[in-house]
């Protein structure tokens, strides 16, 4: 025997964990074994041990063929438990943009997405987790005590070395099929297809010409699968097992899972036949649909089993198992009718029954002859292929490395023989103890969980055999008040002087995305990315991308940011941190009320946090509070002046809260004064600009506006919006030449991007032709070009929501803005209440019924400050309002309105309509 490697160069094995296998229950445990080691800060060694070319795929997902795919939707499908649309976006961002969480992707896909997703994990453990591929397969292990009491395990490889690992998790997927069931004169014969899934393994019964019919011994979703793949015409694919039940179909729309009424656990198993009747019924009588039904049970299965006793799951599985697996385990849609026109077409059909003999024919095919309840029936065929699926009892398996541990004790089976015994994944010894570092996920478990061999379960075992395996040597978390217990560390602060979880120089990049946050400065972003390379495990960084990409447009994986934010939140983060965290993901998951609250107790906790006040403060970048009453983000400011004292950036934000009261110049000495201690500052240039235009100086504002953007505003982050200020002057003072300027030099596409193209930029030019300043083309659609479907479609917040029915309606896009409309009605209660009957009344604009609309409008601008944004933005909305009226001969309603707003600003725009409307 080969002498054993050395796990690391650093030491003998103290942090060496192997996994062996690497399809996809191995590809999760080593994504959550090194993004948690990474966030942690916990160095080790991973080993994976697995003879495929690619890490990921298995079994499963190595078939090229496009006609098998996944049968769980692809929502279902994200590596990550508290991420569930991490799979969806990945294939968004890989080919297929228009993908929704409920296809059913293809199975390849899965595959290279999990490979992928591994790579970055390792790439982004770099410098903590060193690992190495040993493509082989693993043939035994044996376990050794070392001096104190620990476990070293010596893993046994197929081409003769041998490696030692400290912990070893033992992801080796279903087992094999023994084909025990087939004659002996079948399986010796060359006909006989053991393992469909074996490189080559049908590349005979696929030979141009070949039109032989085939039997499939099984009618699961193996022989599904297989079948698609060898029919063609002129050909019968015959699939026979003891039900004789194909899988049941997943619905083309499916409705919500439905929980079961009542309690299921503990009772006896005709007890349960019986509830689960009921409750299949009682789904039926409200919904006509038997799978919510089912569904609704799959949170509570493991528990269901673990309740039955040994002679109840035999019974179970011997009665029950098929007719459960067949409604449980269902066929994608695409699946199902490919399957029903071979059918039709005969040519595939289903058996109920068993093979009893298989005999040669001179032509090398076979004559089989099947025990049916009609009696024997013989079928000549070319080949008969193993369908079977995976063998439920492991301590059947002829698997040289499980042997191994069940022989030496190191493994115990499970429940019926199936699989092995476990505690939570840790491997139970023949003296049922669990002493040795030994874990295994899915299949193996299937006896103690009955359902584990879907993706949903997996990943969530995945993630708890992670940390089991990483908490022994996970260093104690930072307590609030210092380092590590029993030593005094001095923690980096962050841009407000509190106390960060993080290293120095992470906490370094950080307060430099932060402080051009404050400043609404470019290089936010890849600050706040460096500081989360530098430690993936620190939360105000992971919780800071998620907010500017749910709030700001930016490029970030919001979903992963934030489940990053908070799985780092539960491992090192302190009170503040930890509260933070929750305003982030209640503003991104929650309903707006919900986000408003856990903002407005962060701020009463921690009132000097200058950038959750930025957040509160809807001046410019952020949305703000949903400020439906008007006084609220001015009383926030006004409450935490002590925690800021005279600090040019609170400074800035009073400037605007005094501005939107219309205390124009007290706004206007603030604004001034927090420029001279921050020239930088855009929130307080920002204040200035509204001064101007609500006080009607709109020479002397542009001309500010100007010549702050040619020197301290070069490095804005939302220049775009500075340029759409200037241009609102330019706008009321008739200047249309400058504006056609303006935006052909700052506005238009190719110098503004998404979500502020969409503001900016959508909203001026329908200002622009509303007023009669735009003549020619009209190159609405190049801004629509810029922002993804989704935004303007699906959009997250109604302050953007109302912009895309904005550019949707300047565009003329009617069935757009219908879609947007059902998006709102769909979504939180201020799209509801604003935004849906803004798409309505929009529409009546695109159809010229001008009464409708004027009449809708009105309506609703009382319910417009519930959006967030300026009075500046929403004014657009007033603007769309006049333009009805006067369409609908409503001239003295439009003189009103035009005369109240003289009363308020001078605007030589608005005189000139005044005019013209009362001559």
């Amino acid at each position: 025997m080969a002498s054993p490697e050395p796990c690391s160069t650093s030491g003998p094995c103290t942090r060496t964990v192997a996994v062996v296998g690497a399809g996809a229950a191995g590809a999760l445990v080593a994504i959550q074994l090194c993004e948690t080691a990474a966030r942690r800060r916990v160095p080790f060694e991973l080993l994976l041990i697995d003879p495929a070319p690619e890490a990921g795929r298995g079994v499963a997902y190595s078939t090229l063929d496009p006609r098998h795919r996944l049968n769980v939707p692809a929502g279902r499908m994200s590596c990550y438990p508290d991420d569930p649309g991490h799979f969806v976006r990945w294939l968004c961002h890989h080919g297929e943009p228009g993908v929704r969480s409920g296809d059913f992707a293809e199975r390849y896909r899965y595959g290279a997405y999990l490979a992928d997703t591994l790579g970055r994990a390792i790439m982004a453990a770099q410098g903590v987790v060193t690992v190495r591929r040993l493509r082989t397969r693993a043939t035994g292990c044996h376990w050794t005590t070392l001096p104190g009491g620990d476990q070293r395990a010596r893993l046994e490889l197929a081409d003769g070395r041998t490696v030692e690992a400290r912990c070893v998790v033992l992801a080796t997927g279903p087992s094999r099929a023994t084909s025990a069931w087939a004659p002996g004169d079948l399986r010796g014969n060359d006909r006989f297809i053991a393992d469909p899934w074996a490189p080559g393994a049908l590349d005979a019964a696929l030979q141009d010409g070949r039109k032989e019919d085939v039997l499939l011994v099984g009618t699961g979703l193996t022989s599904v699968d297989i079948a698609m793949t060898l029919d063609r015409p002129g050909r019968t694919v015959h699939s026979a097992s003891r039900g004789g039940r194909l899988p049941q179909a997943h619905a083309v729309d499916p409705l919500p899972a439905a929980t079961c009424a009542t309690p299921l656990h503990g009772l006896s198993l005709a007890a349960l036949r019986a509830a689960v009747r009921r409750h299949i019924g009682r789904v039926m009588r409200t919904h006509g649909d038997w799978r919510p039904a089912v569904d609704g049970l799959r949170p509570v299965t493991a528990e269901i089993w673990a309740s039955m006793s040994t002679a109840e799951r035999a019974e179970f599985v011997e009665q029950d198992g098929s007719l459960w697996n067949t409604h449980r385990h269902r066929m994608p849609p695409a699946t199902a009718e490919a399957v029903g026109r071979m059918r039709r077409t005969r040519r595939m059909r289903t058996h109920q029954g068993r093979l009893a003999s298989a005999s040669a024919r001179p032509d090398g095919s076979l004559t089989v002859s099947l025990t049916t309840p009609d009696g024997p029936r013989t079928l000549p065929v070319g080949w008969v292929v193993d369908c079977t699926g995976p063998g439920l009892r492991l301590s059947d398996t002829a698997d040289p490395l499980w042997r191994s541990l069940l022989d030496q004790g190191a493994a115990l089976p499970g429940p019926l023989s199936m699989g092995v015994a476990t505690d939570h994944g840790r491997l139970r010894g023949a003296d049922g103890g669990t002493t040795r570092p030994l874990w295994t996920l899915g299949a193996p478990r299937r006896g103690e969980l009955w359902e584990t061999t879907a993706i949903p379960e997996i990943r969530v075992q995945a993630a708890t055999v992670a940390e089991a395996v990483l908490d022994p040597w996970t260093a104690p978390a930072l307590p609030a008040t210092g380092g590590p217990a029993g030593r005094r560390t001095r923690r980096p602060v962050d841009t407000s002087g509190f106390p960060l979880s993080t290293h120095a120089a992470a906490a370094t990049a950080y307060r430099l995305g932060v402080d051009r946050l404050l400043k609404v400065r470019t290089g936010a972003a890849p600050a706040l990315r460096r500081s989360v390379a530098l430690d993936p495990g620190f939360a105000l960084g992971h919780a800071a991308l998620a907010l500017i990409g749910h709030e700001c447009g930016a490029d970030v994986d919001v979903s992963r940011a934030l489940a990053d934010a908070r799985r780092a939140a539960r491992e090192r983060a302190d009170d503040y941190e930890r509260s933070f965290v929750d305003v982030v993901s209640r503003r991104v998951l929650h309903p707006p009320a919900d986000g408003d609250a856990a903002l407005l107790r962060h701020l009463e906790d921690h009132p000097g946090d200058a950038l959750a006040l930025a957040v509160a403060v809807p001046t410019i970048a952020f949305s703000g509070l949903r400020d439906l009453d008007g006084g609220t983000a001015l009383r926030v400011v006004e409450r935490t002046a002590p925690a800021h004292g005279e600090s040019w950036f609170h400074t800035s934000l009073l400037a605007f809260m005094r501005q939107e009261q219309g205390r124009y110049d007290e706004a206007g000495v603030l604004a001034e004064r927090a420029l001279a201690a921050e020239p930088a500052s855009g929130h307080a240039m920002h204040a200035l600009a509204h001064v101007h235009y609500e006080s009607g100086d709109h020479q002397a504002g542009r001309e500010r506006l100007q010549r702050w953007l040619a020197h301290r505003g070069r490095g804005g982050a939302h220049r775009a919006h500075f340029s759409w200020h200037a241009a609102l002057h330019e706008l009321a003072l008739e200047d249309t030449a400058a504006v056609r300027r303006r935006w052909a030099e700052q506005l238009s596409p190719g110098k503004v991007y998404g979500v502020r193209a969409l503001v900016d930029s959508g909203s001026l030019l329908w200002r622009a032709r509303l007023a009669g300043a735009w003549q020619g083309p009209f190159p609405i659609g190049d801004v629509l070009d810029t922002a993804p479907a989704d935004v303007l479609e699906r959009p997250a917040t109604a302050f953007v929501a109302l912009h895309s029915a904005i550019a949707l309606t300047a565009a003329d896009d009617l069935p757009g803005l219908r879609r947007l409309r059902v998006h709102a009605l769909r979504a939180d209660e201020v799209q509801r209440r604003v935004i849906a009957p803004l798409c309505a009344a929009f529409e009546d604009i695109l159809e010229e019924r001008w009464t409708d609309a004027a009449r809708g409008l009105e309506r609703l601008l009382p319910r417009l400050p519930g959006v967030g944004g300026s009075a500046a933005q929403r004014e657009v909305v007033e603007e769309t309002l006049l333009y009805a009226l006067v369409s609908a001969g409503r001239c003295e309603a439009a003189r009103d309105r035009l005369a109240e707003r003289l009363d308020r600003r001078a605007s030589p725009h608005d005189r000139r309509r005044l005019t013209a409307l009362s001559s």
